[in-house]
């Protein structure tokens, strides 16, 4: 009888450390599901779900399964904060992922620095998230200073514009984009002739795009969520307006609500975007694909960077010394890997702190479809330029 317990509590002592490493590791990830900005949130949500049933299927995460939980924030910064703060001080999460607009990581990003947690931002743009001298703030995304970098370059290159005018949406990311692209403007000898904000949600631009007809720019640049996107090109096209070129700041240009909505006056403009399913980083088709077959469309490169931080976040974890704030913001601090929206390593320079550097791009819309134009090593079809007047299009 004594051998027989004996053999059972060594037989407990080898099974319950396995059982505590294959501990599910549930992690809740605030996005806006509902409101102005929900197409985001559940392109963001539906990429999140790949990468984490593709992680479960090949072992989950330390052994155990990797559970995502969406709490969400409907776009609005006081909710994204309440959630941010129910996570870590109720739900004693070690660390914090998600959100889509500057405004709302702005918060989740306070709430995460004040309870010494690590927030890794996905998809928001506005420079002075990591430019806060912050220590537990990481982010994937390019900031706005250098979203429009590929699409810079191909104006250099190709359009060598005289002339810009620049509509934006005051938003965090709207303004702070439109301030980004006036500077860009200047050092590239590039007059901005002039710079309007509008509210978001608008439904008449007419009145401010008539000023924009007076002064006849080589570029007309915006920076607006998809809806406004799509109405902007929508009313330039009845306005008869010509440009050398028609760009967008990525964000509601660069995703394919934006053709369905703004159907052939889409046709030829040029966006700016982080990532392309036609890019050649190791796994980005094949989750482009993968997307494709779920969804019925190509993910946008929110999708690209949603289903990259789950992996990044994996990688932070397994790397870890123990499932702490601590040890995993230590774990973060040391991320240099591949993952399918590209290289992930956070860096500390040129005023930001935890931020990683990649190349962009530039897509134009042809034949109905989104393709990557430049720069030219990624590019999946020529640009056409110069483009037609309206009055010479079918």
């Amino acid at each position: 009888m004594r051998n027989i317990l004996l053999a059972l509590c060594l037989s407990l002592c080898l099974v319950l450390p396995a059982t505590a490493l294959a501990a599910d590791l549930a992690l809740s990830v605030p996005l806006p599901l509902t409101g102005g900005q929900a197409k985001f949130g559940e392109i963001i949500k539906k990429s999140m779900e790949i990468a984490a049933e593709e992680i479960n299927a090949k072992g989950g995460v330390k052994g155990g399964k990797l559970v995502l939980r969406f709490e969400d924030s409907q776009g609005k910064p006081e909710i994204a904060r309440s959630i941010a703060e129910k996570i870590i001080d109720v739900q004693k999460q070690p660390l914090l992922f998600g959100e889509y607009t500057s405004a709302c990581a702005k918060a989740v990003a306070a709430v995460a620095e004040e309870r010494k947690t690590p927030y890794v931002v996905v998809a928001s743009a506005a420079d002075e998230i990591t430019q806060q001298n912050y220590k537990y703030v990481y982010r994937i995304n390019p900031t706005n200073a250098y979203y429009a970098s590929g699409l810079l370059s191909f104006m250099d290159k190709v359009v060598k514009p005289k002339t810009m005018v620049i509509l934006y949406e005051s938003s965090d990311f709207g303004t702070s984009g439109a301030e980004e692209m006036a500077k860009s403007a200047e050092k590239a000898g590039i007059k901005v002739l002039m710079k309007e904000k509008y509210e978001k949600g608008a439904v008449d631009f007419k009145p401010v795009l008539s000023q924009v007809k007076a002064q006849n720019p080589d570029v007309i640049y915006m920076v607006s969520y998809v809806m406004d996107a799509a109405l902007l090109m929508r009313q330039i096209k009845e306005l008869r307006i010509d440009a050398r070129l028609f760009a967008g700041g990525a964000a509601g240009f660069a995703i394919p609500e934006f053709i369905d909505n703004a159907k052939d006056a889409a046709e030829f403009v040029v966006t700016a975007t982080l990532w392309s399913p036609q890019v050649s980083y190791p796994g980005a088709r094949e989750f482009a694909e993968k997307y494709k077959a779920a969804h019925g469309d190509y993910p946008s490169y929110h999708g690209a960077l949603a289903y990259s931080s789950v992996y990044v976040v994996k990688d932070a974890v397994e790397r870890a010394k123990a499932l702490t704030t601590e040890d995993i913001n230590a774990a973060m601090k040391g991320v240099d890997m591949m993952t399918a929206f590209g290289p992930v390593k956070f860096e500390s320079r040129d005023g930001y702190q935890n931020q990683n550097f990649i190349d962009t791009l530039a897509l134009q819309v042809l034949q109905g479809k989104h393709e990557t134009i430049w720069p030219e090593r990624y590019a999946s079809a020529k640009p056409v330029f110069p483009i037609p007047k309206w009055r010479e299009r079918k």
